[in-house]
């Protein structure tokens, strides 16, 4: 089983499943490990960390721009593979990586979850690697170091190819609240019918939905029929615009839970 693996809540009335989102490497490229340590510490039950890519497609202007940031601050994948083993034992909640695969190519497929395994990660979201060619080729890898991943569905994903990502995921499914890059202000969050849909489907891992989530009030919403939720561009804009982004990140993550 993969490390620091994911629990769903024993009852309904238990809180749905937060997962913070940021990109290594912003502010500043030493403060990834006490970025880690907050998101735990506040409340959070995973984190998902960004590797920084100079072509993050699927990400809006907020995490571009982090993206940005972060590259000129000097990380890389060996970097943050320095950093999170550096706290491997202070952290007992799951850290997802996600990216983009040409990246993770250039380092070596096995020998970055090699890495990953050493360096406490349980899982991977790799949004542009076709699903035909991670069961073809690098799904009995990810097995062997024992490491989730978490394929991403959309409105427009049919019932037929929700399941099937479904069944190829391990972790969660990331079900994107609508059809739009991270952050879109016009995203619509509650897509009643969406929601209902994916509710209704025999899953066989837990429900998170993800983009465009700000507030309590939209967690709350996104979540009423799924385990959890994802906030991502809400928390890095707080890194990004703060100089006391630790004092404004902690209270954001205790006003979702509050």
């Amino acid at each position: 089983m993969p490390q620091n693996n994911i629990k769903l809540p024993a009852s309904n009335t238990q809180p749905k499943l937060l997962n913070i989102y940021f990109t290594a490497g912003i502010p500043q490229l030493e403060d990834t490990a006490e970025i880690i340590k907050l998101i735990q510490d506040s409340g959070a039950e995973m984190m998902e960390i960004g590797m920084p890519y100079s072509d993050p497609v699927a990400d809006g202007p907020v995490i571009q721009k982090a993206h940005e940031l972060a590259l000129k601050n000097g990380m890389t994948i060996e970097k943050l593979f320095s950093q999170l083993k550096s706290i491997k034992n202070e952290i007992k909640i799951p850290i997802i990586l996600m990216g983009y695969i040409n990246p993770v190519l250039s380092f070596g497929f096995e020998n970055f979850c090699r890495e990953c395994s050493e360096s406490g990660v349980s899982g991977l979201i790799l949004p542009d690697l076709p699903p035909i060619e991670f069961e073809k080729n690098y799904q009995t890898i990810l097995k062997q170091y024992n490491l989730n991943f978490t394929f991403l569905v959309t409105p427009e994903t049919s019932d037929e190819r929700i399941l099937y990502l479904d069944s190829l995921s391990s972790g969660f499914l990331y079900a994107v609240s609508s059809s739009s890059t991270t952050g879109n202000e016009n995203a619509v969050l509650k897509n009643e019918e969406y929601l209902s849909r994916l509710a209704s489907l025999p899953l066989k891992n837990p429900l998170m939905i993800g983009f465009g989530i700000k507030s309590k009030k939209d967690f709350e919403n996104v979540t009423e029929k799924a385990d959890g939720g994802i906030i991502g561009t809400a928390f890095v804009n707080i890194l990004l615009e703060n100089r006391d982004w630790k004092t404004k990140a902690i209270d954001f993550i205790h006003s979702i839970r509050a």
